[in-house]
């Protein structure tokens, strides 16, 4: 690769776009932006050594306009773009039109995006490089009398998903014959609305299982390693919460076997660039294949935490034609990490957040890492997803990461809007969570939320730092330029979290 310094333009916002600039900038290159109207202030903006704007908020008119990225890339004569996760960046048509013009795209080739998008051909794929697959229909259809029957021979309980995308949408369980058309109806209607291709196929459902995720790295020059896998099981209706690696409940032998199973898949089909392959393992420790994310991935710094890489840089040295720069015999798992996704949500009725924050303080430390774009009197959006931050942590062991889990999040002081920072905590004392045996039904089947509770001294604690806050003026309209360090208010905050 050249020494000079590269133009990388960063079509995405938030907190992924402030780590791929800072990656950007510490490799020597230029880190360039897009924004919509409504993220005029956000942080990403004026990180950037320029900017652009690509239209309205709702990201249909802006960050998924690739016409509007294309010329936003052009106007600031950027050499690359880096998509982030999200938006465009497993889009195959936005990763060919990069290259047409011009322009490099960080990310794998638009033929391979195209392939492991469609769910069903990814499935088909994977099938052919020898990973093992779920029972389940071999093509997407819109056809509800076929997939009815298709549905039947396979068995109940299965799945309905959508041929397109994930994350939950256009997904249903579906545990009797009787619900199996209405629930299709509905997750096409979902898979329509959300991806554009109201297709969908049918699998069997395995009950309780473990989502395991396997993370890629591979270049040009016919180099594949993996980085060891994540536990990503902690979900809420189908979206991660806290991810963790290693994985502590696969067995070494089986750790190793779907390794290694997910780097032959990858160079079977040519991947470059980094991925994720993602597995459902099943009470036996048996791994079957689910789906491929063909871009980094939120919980991308687990990986980095245990391994001491750094995947925003390495993505860009592949992109740029460079090997990969480490071996697989290089790579070695130390310790334990965690990550948090701190959203601006009602963690009881879990609905997404908007509105001004009015203090934002995180926690700080051996072992802490913070991935947020947000700051004391940031206006979160109502257009995106309501991630405020990702808080990281890394330990020695399992026992000493979930410790001073507890202590980043309960230093932890977001005001303004209401997070899920207190669901967090209380996962972190569920006991199988605890054991580390914990399945993608725990939230769901054996986990309630409870709205924490002072006791009566903190109780009476918490009144006197209002009343002393009240006196002092702090709590005025205008008191986001005030001094949000109070001690007082520091102890009334953290009731919110017991």
């Amino acid at each position: 690769m050249s020494h000079t310094p590269k133009r990388i333009l960063v079509a995405n916002r938030g907190e992924i776009a402030l780590r791929v600039m800072r990656a950007t900038r510490e490799m020597g290159h230029i880190p360039l932006a897009i924004y919509s109207k409504a993220d005029r202030q956000s942080l990403h903006v004026s990180r950037a050594e320029a900017a652009y704007c690509v239209g309205e908020g709702p990201s249909i008119h802006s960050y998924l306009r690739v016409d509007a990225v294309l010329e936003a890339a052009k106007a600031m004569n950027a050499d690359a773009i880096h998509p982030g996760y999200g938006f465009l960046s497993e889009n195959a048509a936005f990763a060919k039109a990069v290259s047409e013009a011009g322009m490099i795209f960080i990310g794998p080739s638009p033929e391979v995006i195209a392939t492991m998008g469609d769910k069903v051909s990814a499935r088909n794929t994977m099938e052919k490089a020898g990973l093992p697959l779920v029972p389940g229909t071999k093509e997407g259809t819109e056809d509800e009398n076929k997939a009815f029957a298709d549905a039947k021979g396979i068995g109940f309980p299965l799945m309905i998903k959508a041929s397109a995308g994930g994350g939950g949408r256009g997904m249903r369980r579906v545990d009797k014959e009787e619900d199996f058309l209405p629930l299709f109806r509905r997750a096409s209607s979902e898979a329509a609305k959300a991806f554009g291709d109201g297709r969908l196929y049918v699998e069997k459902f395995i009950l309780s299982p473990h989502h395991i995720e396997v993370q890629i790295m591979a270049d040009a020059h016919g180099n594949v390693v993996h980085l060891f896998e994540r536990e990503c099981s902690a979900q809420r209706r189908h979206q991660k919460v806290i991810e963790e690696a290693p994985s502590p409940y696969l067995k070494p032998d089986v750790r190793k076997a779907v390794c290694e199973a997910a780097v032959e898949a990858c160079r079977n089909i040519g991947y470059t660039n980094a991925g994720t392959i993602e597995f459902l393992v099943d009470a036996n420790q048996n791994f079957y294949f689910m789906e491929m994310n063909t871009r980094l991935q939120v919980e991308h710094p687990v990986t980095e935490w245990i391994t001491g890489q750094d995947l925003a840089k390495e993505q860009i040295r592949v992109a740029f034609g460079q090997k990969l720069s480490f071996k697989q015999e290089d790579l070695r798992c130390n310790g334990h990490a965690f990550e948090f996704r701190i959203y601006a949500e009602d963690p009881e009725k879990f609905l997404p957040q908007a509105g001004l924050l009015r203090g934002a303080s995180f926690p700080s430390g051996v072992g802490v890492r913070i991935d947020s774009h947000a700051y004391r009197g940031y206006e979160i959006p109502v257009f995106y997803d309501p991630m405020i931050a990702k808080i990281s942590v890394w330990g020695r062991t399992r026992e000493e990461a979930i410790e001073r889990s507890k202590v980043a999040l309960s230093e932890t002081m977001l005001n303004g809007v209401k997070t899920n920072t207190p669901l967090h905590f209380q996962l972190l004392e569920h006991p199988d969570f605890v054991r580390g045996n914990y399945t993608t039904r725990m939230i769901e089947e054996n986990f309630t939320f409870k709205q924490p509770e002072m006791d009566a001294n903190r109780l009476e604690m918490a009144a006197i730092s209002v009343a002393v806050s009240a006196f002092s003026k702090e709590f005025e309209a205008a008191a986001i330029e005030g001094d949000e360090n109070s001690r007082w208010k520091f102890v009334a905050r953290q009731e919110a979290l017991r």
